[in-house]
């Protein structure tokens, strides 16, 4: 019986290619088959060689288990199946780039909006609630030694939920969590880009500001000009800078706002709404934002395809030259998950020491008087004269940084899908010149997107509960009916459960936001940015 290792392609696949013999081993032969030809050929107290040898051969597949072979040979040419060589730490600097952002500021608005025990309970309870469906994802990779492996997100919801389902439920919202976060990269870079200009050049400063369109276009062309390095892991450097910036800059704004002190009449009781319908649409809100925070599941599967690490390669399985055949990214022994969730559990450590610090020293620093846009333009409206420009400056530059390299990695599956119409139609790598072009249309849409619809942020928690399903529900399904836990047991309740409570949580917010702008109406400004404050 052939196991081979194999990876889900983007579309669905031509006739499978059939390997050379050569290729196909059988790590776990049933016991019949195995034994019966070879028992009769040594006694019982005499180790034969022929014995010997047999030992030795079984105890060597038993450990090392199959080859690692992708069920389409195109997938090599993709972006993010291309190369398979990083390792538990390429694993952490993804996950802690993708973790934590910008969105980690707004946290004391939420605190806001909900009061002390509250927030506090929920973050927690969101922390804990998402760091589990990870794990699930993290697991679901490769679901059985030597069986199929996941590469992509879109693929194992399709296998589950079916093509036309999966798509529905889940193509929008991993959509929306990379290119919907990449729109929004774009806005806060370029506003803070604006910002550190004006810091850099003062009130006396004679050159000419650019608007924030303008400072819009500049990101983008630094953004377009990163992301043409070719694959997922490639970028691992890039997104090592982008989570020590995010560390950077979080750590340096909640210490300086809590050096500063309180600011005064802070209040720390829940902002009081004028009535019962505003104060649950607040409610939401902070509930939306509290959800937001944990995004980039997304991107979970995509990351763990770059995590098997080298240390598995064959070392047995070498030619005259002593040069590896091939390498091994997954055995029995050594499975995909182990590299992967080490590089998950040190991401959300240092994650877990940013975001509780920013949310709950922002909110008693600033209180109810948090700006709508976080703990950053708090630090700019009440320490703006009594802070050095220095630190003010470097804070800027750091989000800047952060929202650059961030932009890689959620732009990275939206490439991959990009490359792979090509790929799959033409059957040969996508060359430098298109990869170039793809990397740059898609720069332009996000860039006309940002300009065009500046109200995109009174969508954020219609389009967060929207996208909420892909952290904290659509994992559990998938577990139960990919792992099928026996009817009845503590893991299935807690899927079951956890799934039922994600999609329920889903649904209130997508219906409370809707209501919200039903009631307050939607302030429509076309091609009309705001500058970020």
């Amino acid at each position: 019986m052939s196991s081979e290792v194999t990876s889900v392609p983007p579309t669905p696949t031509p006739p499978p290619v059939s390997a050379p013999p050569s290729q196909i081993q059988s790590p776990a032969a049933p016991e019949s088959s195995r034994a019966s030809p070879l028992r009769g050929m040594g006694t019982p107290n005499i180790a034969s060689p022929v014995r010997k040898a047999v030992a030795s051969v079984s105890g060597y597949l038993g450990e090392v288990g199959q080859m690692t072979r992708l069920a389409d040979p195109r997938d090599a040419w993709l972006p993010i199946t291309e190369s398979r060589s990083g390792n538990a730490y390429y694993a952490a600097f993804h996950s802690l780039s993708s973790g934590i952002g910008f969105q980690a500021l707004v946290l004391p608005v939420a605190f806001s909006l909900l009061g002390w025990t509250w927030a506090i309970i929920c973050l927690t309870v969101a922390f804990a609630w998402q760091l589990y469906t990870l794990w699930l994802l993290v697991k679901l990779h490769e679901p059985v030694a030597g069986g199929t492996r996941y590469s992509r997100y879109m693929h194992l919801a399709t296998t589950v939920f079916g093509e036309k389902w999966g798509k529905i439920l889940a193509l929008l919202p991993v959509m929306y969590l990379s290119a919907g976060t990449c729109t929004a990269l774009i806005i806060v870079g370029g506003g803070s880009m604006k910002l550190l200009f004006n810091i850099a050049c003062g009130e006396v400063c004679l050159a000419r500001p650019l608007t924030t369109v303008e400072w819009y276009l500049v990101f983008v062309c630094v953004a377009a000009l990163l992301s043409q390095l070719p694959n997922l892991n490639s970028i691992a450097g890039v997104s090592l800078v982008g989570a020590t910036a995010a560390v950077a800059y979080c750590t340096m704004i909640w210490v300086v706002s809590v050096a500063k002190a309180r600011v005064a009449s802070v209040s720390y009781d829940p902002v009081r709404a004028t009535d019962e319908e505003d104060g649950a649409i607040g409610i939401l809100n902070g509930l939306g934002i509290i959800a937001f925070a944990f995004r980039g599941h997304n991107l979970v599967l995509e990351i763990q395809v770059k995590s098997l690490s080298h240390s598995f390669r064959l070392h047995s399985a070498t030619d005259n030259d002593g040069k590896d055949k091939a390498t091994m990214p997954s055995t029995l022994k050594h499975p995909s998950h182990v590299p992967m969730w080490k590089g998950v559990k040190a991401a959300y450590v240092i994650i877990a020491l940013c975001l509780y610090p920013v949310a709950v020293g922002g909110f008693w620093a600033y209180g109810d008087q948090i700006p709508p846009n976080g703990i950053l333009s708090a630090l700019y409206k009440f320490h703006s004269r009594d802070v050095s420009r220095v630190v003010l400056g470097t804070a800027t530059l750091l989000v800047i940084v952060n929202c650059l390299t961030t932009y890689q990695i959620y732009a990275m599956p939206v490439f991959d899908n990009m490359e792979t119409g090509y790929v799959h139609k033409k059957n040969r790598p996508c060359p430098w010149w298109l990869r170039a072009g793809f990397r740059a249309f898609f720069g332009a849409i996000n860039l006309l997107i940002a300009v065009a619809l500046p109200f995109l942020s009174e969508l954020a928690g219609l389009l967060g509960g929207i996208s909420l399903p892909v952290t904290l529900a659509y994992p559990c399904f998938m577990w139960v009916a990919i792992m099928r836990p026996a009817k009845g047991t503590a893991m299935w309740y807690t899927n079951w459960g956890l799934g039922s409570l994600g999609m329920g949580l889903s649904f209130v917010l997508i219906v409370g936001n809707l209501w919200g702008l039903v009631q307050k109406g939607l302030h429509v400004k076309f091609f009309k940015p705001a500058d970020f404050q």
